[in-house]
C-alpha cells in the first residue's frame, strides 16, 4: 500500500468525522490509519489487500469508500490474553453513499470465499447493521469490543507526577537513533508481546500527520521511558487522537497514564485542537483503560459491534 492510498483513506475519515462522527468506523480514524500503516507497511504491506471506491477518475476522484483486509493474525487482548483472528475487514463508506457497503462486503467475500471472516461497525450506524445482516453476517455478542471516547479541551486538569518524573515530547528528546530506540522500547515493554521495531517506528514518524511535539513520554528518575503515547491531530476538524497509549507494567498504578493523558491534551489544545478522542476496550474483561479515560474527562461517543460470517 502506498502513502497516497492511506492519505485518501484519511481524507474520507476527515469527511465522515465532519458529517457523522459516530459513524467513523473502528480502525478508520486519521490516527488509527496512520498507526496501522506506519507500523505494518514495511512488514506486511505487500500482503495487505485493499480497495478504494472513488467519485470520478482514479487519479483525481474523491474517496467514497474503502476496504482493508487483514490476514489471520494473533491479537493481544490484555497482558495475558491473546487470540487468533480470522480474516478481518476494516472499512469505511461516506455517509451519503451507504449503499457502497454492499460492494465492499461483496469484495470481502470474493477475496476470502472459503474462510470464516469478521468485521465490525459502530452501534450508531443502523444502516450498516442492516446491510451486514443482509449479507449473512451475524452479531457476535461475546467478542471483545471497543469504544470511542471524546471530550472537549476547554478545561484540562494540571497533570501531577511523582517526584523526579518528567513528561516530555519526542521533539524535546530528539530523533537520533538512540532516542528512537528508547521510544520503541517504551512501547514494546508496555505492549508485550510487541512486534514494533526501530525501522517500523521510523515509518510511523514519516506517516502524516505525525508530529514529534505530539509524541509523548514520561521519563523516570533513572531516565527510563516508562509511559508513552502518540497524538494525531486532524486539523480539518480540530480533533486530536491518542493512538496508542501504554505504561511499563512495573510502573503502573502510579498515575502515569493519567498524567500523560492530561499532558497530551494540553499539547493538543496548544496545537489548535478543540476536542480529543481515544479508543479503548469497552467490555468488562479489560476495564482499566476505560476507567483511566473516564478519570480524565472522556465520555463514550460510540461503541463497536463485531459480526462474523461463515464460509
Amino acid at each position: 500500500m502506498e502513502e497516497v492510498t492511506i492519505r485518501a483513506m484519511q481524507s474520507l475519515a476527515q469527511e465522515v468525522w465532519r458529517i457523522r462522527p459516530e459513524h467513523t468506523n473502528p480502525g478508520a480514524t486519521v490516527g488509527e490509519l496512520a498507526w496501522e500503516f506506519g507500523t505494518g507497511n514495511r512488514r506486511e504491506g505487500d500482503a495487505w489487500r485493499h480497495k478504494l471506491w472513488l467519485d470520478g477518475e482514479a487519479a483525481t476522484g474523491c474517496p467514497l469508500a474503502w476496504g482493508w483486509i487483514f490476514a489471520p493474525m494473533e491479537t493481544r487482548l490484555s497482558d495475558t490474553e491473546h487470540r487468533t483472528e480470522p480474516p478481518t475487514l476494516d472499512w469505511q463508506v461516506h455517509p451519503d453513499n451507504p449503499e457502497l457497503l454492499d460492494e465492499v462486503l461483496d469484495w470481502f467475500d470474493a477475496q476470502c470465499p472459503d474462510a470464516v471472516r469478521q468485521t465490525s461497525t459502530q452501534q450508531a450506524n443502523v444502516d450498516a447493521l442492516t446491510r451486514l445482516q443482509r449479507h449473512g453476517y451475524e452479531h457476535d455478542p461475546d467478542a471483545p469490543w471497543g469504544m470511542r471516547n471524546i471530550r472537549d479541551l476547554d478545561d484540562i486538569e494540571t497533570p501531577q507526577l511523582p517526584d523526579g518524573y518528567r513528561a516530555l515530547t519526542m521533539r524535546e528528546i530528539g530523533s537520533d537513533a538512540v532516542s528512537v530506540a528508547r521510544r520503541v522500547e517504551a512501547h514494546r515493554v508496555a505492549w508485550e508481546p510487541s512486534r514494533l521495531t526501530v525501522e517500523a517506528y521510523q515509518d510511523v514518524m514519516a506517516t502524516p500527520p505525525y508530529r514529534d511535539d505530539l509524541d509523548f513520554v514520561i521519563e523516570a528518575p533513572d531516565a527510563t521511558l516508562v509511559a508513552s503515547g502518540i497524538g494525531w491531530y486532524d486539523e480539518a476538524n480540530h480533533v486530536a487522537e491518542f493512538e496508542p497509549v501504554g505504561t511499563h507494567p512495573d510502573y503502573r498504578r502510579r498515575g502515569l497514564g493519567r498524567a500523560l493523558s492530561l499532558f497530551g491534551m494540553q499539547r493538543f489544545r496548544d496545537a489548535g485542537a478543540r476536542q480529543a478522542i481515544v479508543g479503548c476496550r469497552g467490555d468488562d474483561n479489560y476495564p482499566i483503560p476505560k476507567k483511566l479515560y473516564r478519570s480524565v474527562g472522556f465520555r463514550e461517543l460510540t461503541r463497536e459491534l463485531w459480526f462474523v460470517k461463515n464460509s
